[in-house]
């Protein structure tokens, strides 16, 4: 080859790569554009595990985006009440929400089945109904009519049955009982004669401190600990037979989310997941310090009684005949999760109950 060739060739293969890096430049710049959202959770901040949620799925994307995509935590009531997160986001007045999709029962009650409904699945088998079974799908179904797109990042494991100001020993100690207690386990336990209140986190003190409410639900140990509940309400009941393993969901405006490019979905994704089994660790590792703290503060345990809770899971199956019988979203959803429940527990029987029973035991004997 000749000297004048090689320079000529070679000019030719600088310019195309020249050519290609131009090219390459805006390709990169709209798989990875500039986007800001917001996130208003129904959380305050100072409840840190449940609010958290919102921080982990922001800190995620921030950093698997080089901070291209950013979202940013808002607390219940900086842009909007917390019992307003979903309409919010439905209007597009935030993009984003961190909330419990059973805070809006009273628009339609299929947004229970998205949180938890009494007498439902456990932390471990909400799990997988939501990302192996047909949850995420099927109540996505609906969350489309109300315009969201929701993906499960949270759950707190099973709660607690609350916080009560007298002792609740018979059916007829629930008569007249004002109480905080959310989504469809309100309509359960108005059956049995409770006055149910629907009040966000961040009001339960004083309404329980002022005598407006009579008793109240909330999370469970950790997070009561820190509304000093116990302080203004004695006898702490379990367990809560209405949230076995309630998922906290991330709900998006759905066109905000379908306008997204689809790494930033994949992304987006990977970040609720992470905040769903983040939260169940942190509840884990801190309730079991809460709950010893809660009673050597003066909290007294009591358990509901077999007749309350024979009685409250007739009240839920009334109230899910009358509620399948004229809502064709609620039935199709309700039946799916019902059929998965059904096997799922014949397992649980032979593998989780059998060993947890065993390790119990072992427990309060002070071999462990």
């Amino acid at each position: 080859m000749d000297r004048r060739s090689f320079i000529r060739k070679a000019g030719t293969a600088g310019a195309g790569a020249v050519a290609a890096t131009a090219l390459a430049a805006p390709a990169i710049a709209q798989e990875n554009p500039k986007i800001t959202w917001r996130m208003t959770s129904s959380f305050p901040k100072s409840l840190d595990t449940i609010y958290g949620g919102a921080e982990d799925i922001a800190r995620h994307v921030s950093e698997a985006t080089d901070g291209n995509f950013t979202i940013q935590p808002f607390a219940a009531g900086e842009i909007v009440p917390g019992l307003q997160a979903a309409d919010a986001v439905s209007a597009g007045t935030v993009e984003a929400a961190h909330t419990c999709s059973y805070y809006f029962v009273g628009k339609d009650p299929t947004y229970a089945i998205g949180t938890a409904i009494p007498f439902g699945l456990n932390a471990r088998l909400t799990n997988a109904w939501f990302f192996e079974g047909n949850g995420t799908k099927l109540m996505n179904e609906f969350y489309a009519t109300q315009g969201i797109y929701g993906l499960p990042a949270g759950n707190t494991g099973a709660q607690m049955g609350g916080w009560f100001r007298k002792e609740i020993n018979t059916l007829d100690d629930l008569k007249g009982v004002k109480m905080r207690i959310a989504g469809l386990a309100g309509r359960v336990v108005e059956k049995l004669g409770v006055v149910p209140q629907q009040i966000a986190g961040g009001d339960i003190y004083p309404a329980l401190e002022k005598g407006t409410i009579d008793a109240s639900e909330w999370v469970g140990p950790y997070d009561d600990l820190k509304l000093g509940l116990h302080k203004v309400a004695r006898y702490y009941y379990y367990p809560g037979w209405w949230e076995g393993g309630p998922a906290i969901h991330a709900f998006f405006n759905l066109e905000k989310w379908n306008s997204l490019p689809k790494r930033y979905q994949t992304i987006l994704e990977g970040a609720c997941t992470y905040a769903n089994t983040n939260m169940l660790a942190k509840y884990d590792v801190k309730n079991p310090q809460a709950l010893k703290q809660l009673v050597a503060e003066g909290a007294t345990l009591r358990p509901f009684s077999q007749e309350i809770l024979e009685a409250c899971f007739q009240a839920s199956n009334a109230l899910y005949a009358e509620i399948t019988a004229s809502n064709a979203s609620f039935k199709k959803i309700y039946d799916d999760q019902t059929a998965y429940k059904r096997d799922a527990y014949l397992w649980m029987q032979l593998s989780e109950y059998t060993f947890d029973t065993f390790m119990m035991i072992q427990q309060r004997a002070g071999k462990i």
